[in-house]
């Protein structure tokens, strides 16, 4: 299980990546299409025209770090976007790498400051 502080945000790609990208092709997407900084700390989620493949890229103080994943049945469904990203929180992008489909989950009433 991947776990981060509350500090860390996560933003999903509206469109769909080249999982041919490495580091520094992630790394320029971030910059052009979801217009972050990739050195921030921020985990930046892609996935592919298929979406059976996922990529995060995050920076940990050293470097880069990447994490893949390919399904070997199903797709990664990602919420709709309005703009070229999404930010979700780190309990929704562990629902959605265990097949969690957030657009059919109903969320409770809470307190948000």
């Amino acid at each position: 299980m991947l776990s981060w502080p509350p500090s860390v945000q996560i933003y999903l790609s509206a469109q769909p990546a080249d999982m041919r990208r490495g580091f520094d092709g992630l790394a320029a997407l971030v910059r052009q299409c979801l217009g972050e900084d990739p050195l921030s700390g921020h985990l930046f989620v892609f996935r592919n025209r298929r979406g059976d493949r996922l990529k995060i890229l995050y920076w940990d103080r050293s470097g880069y770090a990447l994490w893949y994943k390919r399904l070997e049945q199903g797709t990664f469904r990602f919420p709709p976007a309005q703009s070229g990203r999404v930010q979700v929180s780190a309990a929704e992008l562990a629902g959605m790498l265990e097949g969690i489909e957030w657009s059919e989950a109903r969320r409770q009433k809470r307190f948000h400051r």
